[in-house]
């Protein structure tokens, strides 16, 4: 038996991130999240409708305020990651600083997927349901939930590609 470890040969490109999991966020892993939360929250308000309170129009707000920040974050970083010397600028984003807001993006792609699948479910059901006076009322509250997951999905996404670095100058353009 031959014993499992790093192949010989030169470091694939992304190092250990690709092993271990820290590598960008895929879009088709938040959508399948999100398909399975869609399916499981339409089969819990399938059961439980008339148990649950009427929704309120601006449920989802908080999922908008969280895109906007995130957006402004995004902007502030990469203003700061773009503008990179050689050296360290007074300006220069600190690596920790990086690595939580990294650390942010990815939470909040995640909370997003999780978010559409919420509304996603609820809308569905209430699509369905369409001679029940209290499902058309809650039908405009699903759907600003919805948006702002997509939204807030979006800003995520963006923020964590802002972290990423330009890519480092080659030996010419330094001009030695």
């Amino acid at each position: 038996m031959t014993a499992k470890g790093p192949r010989p040969g030169p470091p694939r490109r992304g190092g250990d991130d690709e092993e271990s999991g820290l590598g960008p966020t895929r879009v088709r892993d938040l959508l399948g999240i999100a398909a399975v939360v869609t399916l499981i929250a339409w089969l819990l308000v399938r059961v439980n409708y008339g148990a649950l309170p009427s929704l309120p129009l601006l449920a989802g707000i908080v999922l908008y305020v969280l895109a906007a920040l995130e957006l402004l974050v995004a902007f502030v970083v990469r203003a700061r990651v773009s503008d990179r010397q050689i050296g360290a600028a007074p300006g220069q984003l600190h690596p920790l600083t990086a690595a939580r807001v990294l650390a942010l993006a990815k939470a909040s792609a995640l909370l997003a997927a999780i978010a559409l699948g919420v509304w996603l479910g609820i809308l569905i059901y209430l699509l369905t349901q369409t001679g029940v006076a209290a499902a058309a009322h809650d039908r405009p509250a699903a759907i600003v939930g919805l948006i702002g997951s997509v939204v807030l999905g979006a800003a995520a996404l963006w923020l964590e590609y802002c972290c990423r670095t330009p890519d480092d100058p080659t030996d010419d353009a330094l001009g030695s």
